[in-house]
């Protein structure tokens, strides 16, 4: 037994080569290199084997296909195969967005009042333009591209100092230079009611929140009211500027405002609080007058201001925090800021003309010029893509840029129903949704699902487990009866 090991464990130190994986010209050029240099002083024998002109070739040779670091002229298994690559063409590059520099439309507004203070440009849902032309109010419908009047107001009561849309467009609030708020159907082209928030000081800006029939309103004497427009019932009054407020906004929940004064100060509002004197936060870091705020529409805590005069910066805030994110010097006064409704992407207007930025690097995506005076208010179109200018002084001109993206269309397909895809591809079956009032017990139920269910054809399917899926986190109580055709069955009550 021992000396079989050991006949073994020899036959293991043999090793056999195999000329199929041998390199049989580089095994020559081995042996001839090696004869070469073995002859020592025999010349004779070196020079019949070997000629010079055919030495210098093998040598070149032998550097050019790396044959000199090669040692070994037996092979013993063969190589493994080369690992064929497949071409595989780059990927197209990305399509940049091509952005107009220039205005597509212009339009002439003579007569516009030029303060940085107030609001005199709006798009409402209808993608009806509302502009205020000194005491005298014009709609530009975009859809038929027509201009009508709507109302000049008295000498004694203008002019027009604010204007803005309700969130379904229905009604059209205009603030005046003498303390009173008026509400005008456009479609009837009267005057609703007239609100008396402020006294004595005009109305620079105003703002609708979309949760309810609340329109808050921005006064000169630094004042932030609210008022029921169903009642003309103040709700509450902001107190915290000590300058005119020049700049209003509402959070898309509903849940915080935003005001801008001539006071450098920057203040968030919670709704919910029952203080009116309590702000939420306080910002101070702007050196000139807030008249530009906007919420961003993909992070909702995130709030983007700008600063006028001397200030002409642009500071990103987290309105959790009151921590200021990032800031970014334009070089010259912000009246307004729009986010893009599909991009990461900020548009300001500062000085003559409008920049569009790449949030968060705020890199300059385009340079908008047009105007020749400064650019003192701004409006975007319902969908989002584009926004109107107007500039007062110099050219009085109001014009139209296509400056963001188409939105992504919606999907019309029909609406998903509960359970719909762990039911579907089971033939057989019919369903009947009912709505039910709430029961009085401890699960509530929501819904009542019917199904006729031939259980002769799947005797073996389990329709408990493909109603309650795999998490069964929609269906508190579920009670089936499962019956025969013979007309037997059996019902049993499952609770999750």
């Amino acid at each position: 037994m021992i000396a079989g090991m050991k006949m073994r464990k020899e036959n293991w130190d043999r090793f056999i080569p195999n000329r199929s994986a041998m390199d049989l010209e580089f095994a020559q050029h081995a042996i001839i290199d090696a004869l070469r240099g073995d002859s020592g002083g025999k010349e004779e024998e070196a020079a019949v084997l070997l000629s010079a002109s055919k030495d210098a070739y093998r040598r070149g040779l032998a550097e050019a296909l790396n044959l000199s670091h090669r040692t070994r002229i037996l092979a013993f298994r063969n190589k493994p195969p080369k690992k064929t690559h497949h071409y595989s063409p780059p990927p197209p590059p990305l399509q940049r967005r091509h952005i107009p520099l220039s205005s597509w439309k212009t339009l002439e507004a003579p007569g516009m009042v030029d303060d940085f203070c107030l609001n005199l440009l709006d798009w409402g849902s209808h993608n009806v333009l509302a502009i205020a032309l000194g005491y005298t109010l014009y709609l530009w419908d975009a859809s038929t591209n027509s201009v009508s009047k709507l109302v000049t107001i008295e000498e004694a009561k203008g002019p027009i100092t604010s204007v803005s849309w309700s969130p379904d467009a229905s009604l059209l609030a205009l603030g005046l230079n003498f303390s009173q708020v008026q509400l005008w159907d456009s479609s009837s082209n009267r005057k609703i009611k007239s609100l008396k928030s402020h006294s004595g000081v005009g109305v620079g800006s105003l703002a609708w929140n979309n949760n309810n029939n609340i329109l808050t309103s921005g006064g000169m004497d630094g004042k932030i009211v609210n008022t029921d427009v169903r009642s003309s019932h103040v709700v509450s009054t902001y107190r915290g500027h000590t300058g005119e407020v020049c700049g209003l906004k509402w959070s898309a929940s509903g849940n915080h405002l935003a005001s801008g004064g001539t006071d450098n100060l920057v203040h968030v509002w919670d709704a919910s609080r029952s203080s009116t004197t309590q702000w939420l936060h306080r910002l101070e870091e702007h050196t000139g007058a807030v008249k530009a705020l906007a919420w961003c529409p993909f992070q909702s805590s995130l709030l983007a201001t700008a600063g006028g005069g001397v200030d002409g910066t642009i500071k990103f805030w987290n309105t959790h925090t009151g921590a200021c994110l990032n800031s970014v010097n334009t070089g010259s006064q912000v009246c307004a800021l729009f986010w893009s409704k599909r991009d990461r992407e900020l548009l300001c207007s500062h000085g003559n003309q409008l920049a569009l930025l790449k949030y968060p690097s705020l890199l300059k995506i385009a340079h908008l010029t047009g105007h020749t005076s400064p650019v003192l208010y701004m409006a975007q179109s319902p969908d989002g893509c584009t926004v109107a200018s107007a500039s007062a002084a110099g050219d009085k001109s109001l014009r139209f840029w296509d400056v963001f993206a188409m939105p992504k269309k919606p999907d019309h397909k029909a609406p998903h129903e509960p359970f719909s895809h762990r039911l579907s591809g089971t033939p057989g079956m019919t369903m009947d949704w009912q709505s039910t009032p709430g029961s009085p017990s401890s699960y509530t139920v929501k819904r009542i699902l019917r199904l006729e269910i031939p259980v002769d054809s799947y005797p073996n399917f389990n329709f408990v487990g493909r109603l309650l899926g795999p998490r069964g986190n929609s269906l508190k109580l579920l009670q089936v009866a499962v019956c025969s055709s013979e007309g037997k069955g059996q019902s049993r009550i499952r609770k999750r």
